[in-house]
């Protein structure tokens, strides 16, 4: 819809004039503000420039605005006076009745939203408490969970013959043997990045072979046992907690349940047990395919043979290095595997909670592997340097 002026009889672009007087200033427009002459650039670059500068003067003087003589006023012209104006009505404004209407209009549907209010004190005392809660919540459970698999370890201990252990082999499998390609190549791919990067700064003081030094002791100690647990905890992690998720979609846990199953003995200890055993390989083969990376990057950048760089490590990093990557790694697949059954047994029979307790379980065990790893690096500082 558009809005004429009757004193206009020309067709002219939009224009702007001001008047300045004692009592204030007098703008007045004239043409069509319609977008067919707004887009134009022509048009459009000194219009804007003008209102730009009008903007200081609205806060020092009281401005009239007459719209009158405007040829034809569209929603597109309003809007821009509208938006120019800080979305309310300015101190002086002469219009006709069409265009007061279109300005109406445009300032009904372009209404400024309410500002959220902001929370008192009693609110973010309860929300902060209802997070506290949720924390206790979850620490509770995954008591309950470490504890009920501390009962089967036993119940196991005592019959060994009766426990699941195809589902452990089978895990294993799926955990375990499955994952080494893509460990294998993010692990290449980290120790060449790390090989490169590091030779670019050894090259500066002579110091070519102290990479062997430096690519074996942050590999085997550090980023091989960690990398490939996080590698795990987001492909094996969310996978445990889908599987034990969609059982509870399914109502599959309550079956077993009236079945009298056990779900610690038959769903917890096996993935557990198997993340356990599976994650220390993974950390070596992942340390390998790391230590090629870095042992090619070296003879490619630093003309160190792969020979020299096999018979420097074993004198570079101490034995006791790979036992404290292997007993770090026994711990991230434990948790990685408790974290995942945790969130999967909490999973609520719809499908939006199974998603959001999968991206929970990844991002806690990545999280938990982490922090994990800083008390690793603190406790054991001494160890292996």
């Amino acid at each position: 819809m558009t809005a004429s002026s009757p004193f206009a009889q020309e067709d002219s672009p939009p224009q702007l004039q001001r008047q300045d007087s004692p009592q204030g200033g007098l703008l007045r427009l004239t043409g069509r503000w319609t977008v067919s002459r707004l887009v134009q650039p022509q048009v459009w670059g000194p219009l804007m420039q003008q209102l730009e500068e009008l903007e200081e003067l609205d806060a020092t003087q009281t401005l009239t605005w007459d719209l009158r003589g405007v040829q034809r006023l569209d929603h597109i012209g309003a809007q821009l006076l509208w938006n120019h104006w800080g979305r309310r009505w300015p101190d002086a404004l002469l219009t006709t009745k069409a265009q007061r209407a279109v300005l109406e209009r445009v300032a009904r549907f372009s209404a400024l939203r309410p500002a959220r209010p902001r929370a008192s004190l009693w609110q973010r005392f309860t929300a902060f408490g209802a997070l506290v809660w949720r924390v206790v919540d979850h620490c509770l459970d995954m008591t309950r969970l470490l504890g009920q698999l501390l009962l089967d370890i036993v119940r196991l201990a005592r019959a060994p013959r009766e426990g699941p252990w195809r589902d452990v082999t089978g895990h294993i499998y799926h955990i375990g043997s499955t994952a080494l390609p893509i460990t294998a190549l993010v692990g290449f791919l980290i120790g060449l990045v790390l090989a490169y990067l590091t030779s670019q700064q050894l090259k500066q003081f002579g110091a070519d072979a102290f990479i062997v030094n430096i690519l074996g002791l942050s590999l085997i100690r550090e980023l091989g046992p960690m990398l490939a647990a996080i590698l795990v905890a987001g492909r094996s992690g969310s996978a445990i907690t889908a599987q034990i998720g969609v059982m509870r979609v399914t109502e599959e846990l309550d079956a077993m349940r009236v079945m009298g199953i056990p779900l610690g003995f038959r769903l917890v200890m096996p993935r557990a047990f198997a993340l356990a055993l599976v994650m220390p390989l993974i950390a070596v083969w992942t340390t390998l395919a790391a230590l090629g990376g870095g042992m090619l990057a070296a003879d490619l950048s630093m003309g160190l043979s792969p020979t020299f760089f096999l018979n420097n490590l074993p004198r570079a990093v101490q034995a006791a290095n790979l036992t404290l990557a292997m007993g770090k790694s026994v711990v991230f697949g434990f948790l990685i595997a408790l974290i995942g059954c945790h969130y999967g047994l909490r999973v609520k029979p719809n499908t939006e909670s199974l998603g959001q307790g999968t991206t929970a379980s990844v991002v806690t065990s990545i999280t938990v592997v982490i922090l994990v790893d800083a008390l690793f690096a603190v406790v054991f500082k001494n160890v292996g340097i």
